[in-house]
């Protein structure tokens, strides 16, 4: 570590003495303070699939064998419980719900209460859309404050650590991304309405997948191109760390 030296005249001697600041000339001379660090690659994979298990993969399961033993709007109410049992049990076992779990009972509920409403088909499709539109309403209101949700989803899904001290590029970047995913729910809700309106229902049912694969994919991707240009601007790295 390189430090800076400044010499000042002692008045009461007469004497040169050297000032030796011990703060750094160049920030550095810390090493891993302008680093991103991930947990090691079997760690992040288990992180990552916890979180998408909990989130996704136990409400796909209640669904299904809610649908098998009751129908359709049995399936979605055994999706709603399961969800929400997730989320009461984490908060009492680790004081806390993940940003993931949470939006996926919130958007799980609002589903569900649309098809149990009148059971009418229009209702049942109106999901849909309607879904998108809180994911982007949700993204959106939390994009210009100090914690986009992105940030918070990139800190619980993947385990990212972020420098010890704030870096505005990866601000920026945050905050960038998190008005990227409302724009492309936003875009995602339109195409919903309208097809909605166009299509047949077995036909729109089909596009909805689409759709929905076409703009997590589109997301990804971009968020991805994104997130290596800011590293390179910005000079910060990404390194795995040591558990």
């Amino acid at each position: 570590m390189r430090l800076r030296t400044r010499a000042r005249h002692d008045r009461t001697t007469g004497i040169q003495a050297a000032d030796v600041s011990l703060v750094p000339a160049d920030p550095a001379a810390f090493p891993g303070t302008r680093d991103l660090v991930l947990p090691r690659p079997a760690r992040l994979a288990l992180t990552a699939g916890w979180n998408l298990a909990e989130s996704l993969g136990l409400p796909l399961l209640g669904y299904a064998v809610g649908a098998r033993l009751g129908g359709q709007g049995a399936g979605m109410v055994a999706a709603t419980a399961v969800v929400w049992l997730t989320a009461v049990a984490r908060k009492a076992l680790t004081g806390s719900v993940p940003g993931l779990l949470m939006i996926s009972a919130l958007v799980l509920t609002l589903q569900t209460a649309l098809v149990l409403a009148t059971g009418s088909v229009l209702l049942f499709l109106l999901q849909f859309p309607v879904a998108n539109l809180a994911l982007c309403i949700l993204f959106a209101r939390t994009a210009p404050t100090g914690r986009p949700l992105v940030a918070r989803l990139a800190a619980e899904v993947v385990a990212l650590r972020q420098p010890s001290h704030a870096h505005p590029g990866l601000d920026r970047f945050f905050r960038g991304v998190t008005w990227l995913w409302a724009g492309i729910f936003a875009a995602s809700t339109i195409g919903l309405a309208v097809l909605l309106v166009l299509e047949p229902t077995a036909v729109f049912l089909l596009l909805t997948t689409v759709v929905t694969v076409a703009g997590v994919g589109a997301g990804t991707f971009l968020s991805v191109v994104w997130f290596i240009q800011m590293l390179r601007r910005s000079g910060l790295r990404v390194r795995f760390g040591h558990s």
